[in-house]
């Protein structure tokens, strides 16, 4: 009786995983068939030289913007239409849920994404219209370090890759940043790391 219960018991865990598992498998924002063939696998990301943000922007040719928070009042329709003071988008009002932070092959709407930005996170912008190549190395620096980082794809900017931010002070809306470059070069990477640790985890409501 005792083998037949603890036999039982495995087999309940193996069910319960396998639950877990298949409730899940997106979990991680975007980590489907249509993030794998937007961002793919197999990038790889040069050594990190540069650890200042100005001297990495300015190595890879990206400027650097501030954009003044004007709300942080949220919306319950996630299909409202609001307009930003930026492309992409820093801050402002926004939906009341955030997307799970990840990869992702077709991105959540800008309402949802704004509210990550609240809560700390950094997002960083592709151009869906880079070479593969360039697209999967952007991949590999997310995979370098992903906590409380977004990876989306945006083809209505005007960069190949952009990131952006929302930072606490001035209390209480805050300061949008914004990371935009002209081009992709081995720099881009150093820009992308160091804005990503200046201003991590720094959001008018910051959200571990």
């Amino acid at each position: 009786m005792v083998g037949f219960g603890a036999a039982g018991l495995i087999a309940i865990a193996a069910i319960a995983v396998v639950a877990v598992v298949a409730a899940g498998g997106d979990g991680g924002g975007g980590n489907d068939e249509a993030a794998a063939q937007v961002l793919p696998d197999g990038g790889s990301v040069p050594e990190q030289q540069e650890f200042d943000l100005n001297a990495a922007a300015d190595a890879a040719g990206c400027e650097l913007r501030s954009v003044r928070a004007k709300s942080r009042q949220h919306t319950t329709n996630l299909a409202q239409q609001i307009d930003y003071d930026s492309n992409p988008p820093t801050s402002g009002r926004h939906y009341q849920e955030p997307a799970p932070d990840g990869a992702y092959g077709e991105a959540p709407p800008d309402t949802q994404l704004v509210h990550n930005l609240e809560h700390g996170r950094v997002i960083v912008w592709v151009k869906p219209s880079l070479p593969e190549e360039q697209r999967a190395d952007l991949k590999a620096l997310f995979d370098e370090d992903s906590y409380q980082m977004v990876l989306v794809p945006r083809s209505d900017m005007r960069y190949p890759v952009a990131a952006s931010a929302w930072n606490r002070d001035p209390v209480p809306n805050g300061t949008g940043r914004l990371l935009t470059c002209d081009r992709m070069s081995p720099e881009v990477f150093d820009a992308l790391r160091t804005f990503r640790d200046e201003h991590r985890s720094n959001g008018p409501e910051p959200v571990p």
